[in-house]
């Protein structure tokens, strides 16, 4: 098993920055590539980035292409997501999100592990 916890959700303002931390632990070698969802109330969770487990190949959603990085340390089982420039409809619940293949897949049903999620909120 692997256990995911994430950290470093909050309120900001817009135009803002956060950066989320996901720590793994457990078997995790099993980490092959991570993910960070999110979930807006009424809406589906859905991929926002991913990163295989060399770092080679990163997955980026459109709406947050060029303002959020994806980074992870392997040394620390920790991936990060730099969030820059932070707009109201960032505002949702972040979710980490791991599966044993080095491949990013961009539905969640493919992805075995979460973490409980941490609420980040964009004020405008």
């Amino acid at each position: 098993q692997v256990q995911l916890v994430e950290s470093g959700g909050g309120l900001v303002q817009a135009g803002g920055s956060l950066r989320l931390s996901c720590a793994a632990s457990g078997r995790t070698f099993s980490t092959g590539t991570m993910g960070w969802f999110r979930q807006a109330p009424g809406k589906e969770r859905d991929l926002v980035a991913a990163i295989t487990r060399s770092g080679g190949n990163t997955y980026y959603a459109g709406s947050v292409r060029g303002r959020f990085t994806i980074s992870r340390d392997n040394a620390k089982s920790t991936v990060y997501l730099q969030m820059n420039s932070l707009k109201a409809e960032d505002t949702a619940v972040y979710y980490c999100a791991a599966n044993p293949r080095s491949v990013i897949f961009t539905y969640a049903s493919l992805y075995d592990y979460w973490g409980q999620g941490t609420q980040v909120t964009v004020s405008s």
